[in-house]
């Protein structure tokens, strides 16, 4: 989880077998799991897209995690529509079930 200091730093990773200065106010470990996880990710598309340059791989990484979280979006969206919507029902049944009272 992101730390919510105010402190930069600089944290080395190593995505890609290129190293890369991360220079941010994010916890380390945190840097860390996001460079890995670019890492593997870079790391499963070359497997599958042979002869591809480190370019490509990245863009196509990027599109991959752009996707996933769209998903992520789209999913949190209907759970909170959802939500919502059994909110509105129990709001109506408690209504309709409890007297009014104004006419008590």
């Amino acid at each position: 989880m992101p730390d919510l200091s105010d402190k930069e730093q600089v944290v080395k990773v190593v995505i890609f077998g290129e190293e890369y200065a991360i220079r941010g106010t994010t916890d380390t470990e945190f840097i860390m799991r996001v460079g890995e996880a670019v890492d593997k990710k870079m790391r499963e598309i070359a497997l599958r897209s042979k002869n591809r340059s480190p370019k490509k791989i990245a863009v196509l990484a990027a599109l991959n995690f752009a996707g996933e979280l769209l998903d992520l979006e789209d999913k949190s969206e209907i759970d909170l529509s959802q939500a919502e919507d059994k909110a509105k029902g129990l709001l109506s049944l408690l209504d309709s079930a409890l007297p009014d009272s104004e006419n008590n």
